[in-house]
């Protein structure tokens, strides 16, 4: 297989011994839904073998696949290619990707998938092991199974994935069954106990983990321990199988009966005799305990390891951990320590520094404690001088340092050996940068999988299993932070009462989240209370007002906005904070919070209660934000006519270039910009007015369905409180913008209903481009629930008053709209001659969107032929202009265009590509649009199942649409049948 070369080729990387994920010159790729996951599963599994277009349709939904399942896969490949294949400058020499005769094959290097690497460390593990390198082969294998990030191919659904889930993880136990053998013959019998404990309770029937089990024991001086072992498996394998332990297992329990010899640890020769003299203390062993039920953290816990164990070079090893209070650094810490302590046989010293609290540790204090533990009677005075004391004891020794909970680099300074073979070991809530040569990690949230794990160890797997949803619910609630699943975990274990879905409606409510997390002396309030009384007042008033935004992440334009300062000082600060790890930074640039941190920052808004300072806060982002979207309107539709705003902003904006420029930044903001609407919905009626101009510039160029639903509830607090104030103009947009979202959602019928609301609060004799597009849109939903005759009005309406107000862009979709009203009424010649007016007027504006509508408008009256060139370069425009609502739309309108031109197979790709997009965004009317088109499609190509589970489920959405489309599809069925078709549900 050839793989092109490295310059060229990005650093690509793939996981499949956990949750399937991919990383392209180390930043994480968005793999999409979870069935695009499953192709990209098998096309890894097959290690560049081509797989046939019919095997991934089985891989993927086994013996029912759905009727568009070609066509799904398609996109899904396509997709990929464009997540794992980005454009770049330098042109590659050959495809990732690529098609194969009636399938596909992806070709990467062997060192860029984890499994294949897993396989090349357990071979070479075995290699060493027959050679009798016993200690090399327990590095290989220690090294191959830290490749597994939890349950191999987590949430990949299909059968064929369900199949390599259980191959992969018999892989995994059966490693980890020749690692626990490699451990105990180079003596770490002890080490491996409480591994071979959980491997042997996962997997009861494996003779061979259980016969490892007993040496361990019997080694560890636990003989009955090990005979009880064997009299525990006995009873299972006859309760369960019927039959007797193997041959292994019965050798080994007469073994140790015997008190065997051979099975003891070869004995170290002893030293040579020394001269008596005063008796050495013993080596000090101060580790707090480790956990029972540590789980997750397999990559960090190898690196750290191996960073420690590799403390013989020139200088002392210096690493740090650092994170957010109540993330698990002294857990992690604590389990490292345990691991590597045979790597240190001179003792390991711990403190705990108390740097989140008021009162931290004096060094001088801890140098006199530890070299009491090293012996020393009598300290000397100064810190100075106990600091040399102590370095010069370490100066011949290997000993692990754990200092935990460190303030900063000032705090642990004095307390770091001076010569190589020590380690030192430092936990910190801000980053120790200032230790030269230190490496730092970062200690972030669990994975999904890992906090379920942690959870069901504390609770009992019997009781998540029963609710594995509200499990979910409540992990997802504790942010996946270790402490707070710990005590949601406690809370419930102490409660025998109370059920999973309990404990998750308690912290369902996040004004109470907070108060949930807290059982006994651990409460996660006052653990980020800790890192917080450490803030000066200028960065505890950024962590405060940056929360007022519930958004994904803030970039630093809004953090500066909120604050009131310039970018400058606005980084200065979001920089303290994260240093603090109060505040989160993943991206140069993007600030976020932890889910718990931003509850905690805000219930600090409340407690200060200055009302008046979060409101203007809130209004100054809303001021960078409305002309940032109108810069980026007027970009994407050049000189497009602009809903005259109530909102007074002095704020020029952002700066955006290009259109592409524009419709980047509103995909990245789009978190950020409905949060802010939800912010200042709650806010006075200054504020709501100003969301409401947000939110009609934000739908009028990005009419995206899954955000419908939350604005929606939004609008409704707003709508409540201008009827209050008799707020007219308020009420006015805040119904269209309403309108607007429920068209987009295709909730036609409430859409008619909040338009007519919208005209109620305005004055039909004061033209306004208000009244041009809610008198326009009405005309539209009119159209759209087949009352053609009432819609032409309006739109009648909206034409004379975009010409009174002197804005012909409005008329050329205007014209466009009426001509699909014409066509409704049976008027073809003229709704073609009104639909080519739209278009040429369009032609002439320069503005891409409304020549894209107007396009689509002239394809739906015209047919076959003539309306495929039309619809074609619509669907062109709105590709380009990354609007995948009416992409889909003009795909289904192409797809009956194609059908009627007798291009049955051209209709069913083009239908299926539509399908998909509709079943992303969530669009109803586009799915039936979609279904209807590829139903008759595959009616023609002879697969009459097929085709009518699709045109079923399409008279179902028209139905419940309410839209005439249902009729025509109703026709169809009917002729499918030898009975008349039943009438519509009322």
């Amino acid at each position: 297989m050839e793989f092109l070369e490295t310059p060229q080729n990005p650093a690509l990387r793939f996981q499949v011994l956990g949750p399937v994920q991919a990383w392209l010159d180390g930043k994480p790729l968005s793999l999409g839904s979870p069935q695009q996951q499953a192709v990209l599963t098998a096309l890894l599994l097959h290690s560049g073998r081509p797989v046939t277009t019919q095997d991934l349709v089985d891989a993927l939904w086994g013996e029912r696949p759905p009727t568009q399942a070609v066509a799904a896969l398609r996109t899904y490949v396509s997709r990929l290619r464009s997540v794992i294949e980005p454009r770049r400058e330098v042109r590659r020499p050959a495809e990732l990707l690529v098609s194969v005769a009636d399938g596909y094959a992806l070709r990467i290097p062997g060192d860029a998938l984890d499994l294949t690497v897993f396989e090349r460390l357990a071979g070479a593990a075995a290699t060493a092991r027959a050679a009798g390198d016993k200690r090399e082969a327990h590095r290989l294998l220690t090294q191959a199974l830290e490749l597994f990030n939890g349950r191999p191919l987590t949430g990949v659904p299909g059968p064929y994935a369900d199949a390599q889930r259980l191959r992969l993880a018999e892989r995994q136990v059966a490693a980890a069954e020749e690692l626990c053998a490699a451990a105990l013959e180079i003596g770490l019998h002890a080490e491996i106990v409480g591994e071979l404990n959980s491997l042997t309770a996962e997997n009861p029937l494996r003779e061979r983990l259980r016969e490892l089990l007993m040496l361990a024991l019997y080694r560890c001086g636990r003989q009955a321990e090990a005979l009880g072992v064997y009299t525990d498996t006995r009873k299972i394998l006859i309760e369960e199988l019927g039959v007797e332990p193997g041959a292994g297992l019965s050798t080994m329990h007469t073994r140790i009966l015997a008190a065997d010899p051979t099975l003891a640890v070869p004995a170290v020769p002893a030293s040579a005799p020394q001269e008596e003299g005063p008796a050495t203390p013993p080596a000090p062993a101060q580790l707090p305990a480790d956990v029972s039920d540590f789980s997750g953290r397999s990559e960090l816990v190898g690196d750290l390891s191996a960073v420690l164990m590799n403390a013989t070079g020139q200088a002392v090893v210096v690493t740090s951990l650092a994170g957010i209070g109540g993330v698990g650094k002294t857990t992690l810490a604590v389990h490292v320590a345990h691991r590597v302590r045979a790597e240190f046989p001179d003792g390991q010293l711990y403190v705990d520094l108390r740097g989140a609290g008021a009162s931290p540790a004096d060094p001088a204090a801890v140098l006199g404690d530890f070299l009491h533990a090293l012996g020393v009677a009598e300290n000397p005075e100064s810190l100075e001088q106990r600091a040399a004391l102590y370095r010069s004891l370490l100066a011949n020794r290997r000993m692990l340092i754990l200092l935990d909970n460190a303030r900063d680099a000032d705090q642990i300074r004095p307390l770091i050996p001076g010569v190589s073979g020590c380690a030192v070991l430092a936990t910190s809530r801000s980053r120790l940068a200032g230790i030269p040569g230190a490496q730092l990690f970062d200690v972030e949230e669990l994975t999904p999988d890992e906090a379920l794990a942690l959870f069901s160890a504390i609770v009992g797997e019997q009781r998540v299993a029963a609710e594995p949803e509200a499990t979910m619910q409540v992990v997802t609630a504790c942010g996946f932070l270790p402490l707070a699943v710990r005590i949601a975990a406690a809370r419930l274990a102490s409660r025998p009462r109370w059920s999973v879905s309990d404990l998750a409606r308690r912290l369902a409510d996040q004004r109470r989240r907070l108060d949930e997390l807290q059982l006994g002396n651990l409460a996660v309030e006052t653990t980020i209370g800790l890192g917080y009384g450490q803030l000066s007042a200028a960065e505890a008033r950024a962590f405060r007002l940056l929360a007022l935004i519930d958004s994904p992440d803030i970039p630093l334009a809004a953090a500066a906005a909120l604050l009131g300062v310039d970018e400058f000082t606005a980084e200065d600060l979001a920089e303290a904070l994260v240093e603090a790890n109060m505040l989160e930074c993943f991206t140069p640039g993007r600030y976020r919070y932890h889910d718990l941190l931003r509850l905690y920052a805000q219930r600090q808004n409340e407690r200060i209660g200055d009302t008046g300072e979060q409101e203007e806060a809130i209004l100054r982002l809303l001021g960078l934000l409305i002309p940032t979207v109108h810069n980026a309107a007027q970009l994407i539709e050049p000189d497009e006519p602009v809903i005259e705003r109530l909102t007074v902003l002095s704020s020029p904006g952002l700066g955006l270039s290009t259109s592409q420029a524009a419709q980047d930044w509103l995909r990245t903001e789009g978190g950020l910009l409905l949060s802010t609407v939800e912010a200042a919905a709650s806010g006075p009626g200054t504020l709501q007015r100003a969301a409401v101009d947000l939110l009609n510039y934000l739908i009028s160029i990005d009419p995206d369905p899954t955000r419908g639903p939350r604005a929606l509830r939004t609008l409704e607090a707003i709508s409540e409180d201008a009827q209050r104030r008799d707020d007219a103009a308020a009420l006015a947009r805040v119904y269209f913008a309403r309108g607007t979202l429920e068209s987009v959602t295709s909730d036609f019928q409430g859409a008619e209903q909040s338009f007519r609301r919208s005209l109620v609060h305005q004055s039909p004799n004061v033209p306004t481009l208000l009244l041009v597009a809610t008198a326009n849109m009405l005309g539209v939903m009119l159209s759209m629930g087949n009352r053609p005759a009432e819609a032409l009005p309006f739109l009648e309406q909206a034409r004379a008053t975009s010409q009174a107000v002197d804005e012909p862009k409005s008329e050329a979709r205007i014209v466009g709209n009426m001509a699909r009203v014409q066509h409704r009424l049976g008027m073809t010649e003229t709704a073609i001659r009104s639909a080519g007016e739209g278009v040429a007027a369009a032609r002439q504006s320069d503005n891409g969107p409304l020549l894209a509508q107007t396009l689509y408008q002239l394809g739906v009256v015209l047919s076959g032929l003539e309306a495929i060139p039309h619809l074609r370069e619509a669907h062109r425009l709105y590709q380009s202009h990354q609007n995948p609502l009416w992409e889909g739309y003009t795909l289904a309108r192409l797809a009956t265009a194609l059908l009627a031109a007798g291009q049955p197979a051209e209709a069913a790709e083009a239908a299926g590509e539509s399908l998909a997009i509709a079943q992303e965004l969530d669009s109803a009317y586009c799915q039936g649009l979609a279904n209807a088109a590829l139903g008759e499609a595959l009616l023609a190509l002879a697969q009459p199942a097929r085709g009518l589970a699709c045109l079923q489920e399409a008279h179902a959405i028209f139905t419940r649409l309410g839209v005439p489309e249902a009729s025509p599809v109703a026709d169809l069925i009917s002729q499918q049948h030898t009975e008349p078709f039943p009438p519509p549900a009322p």
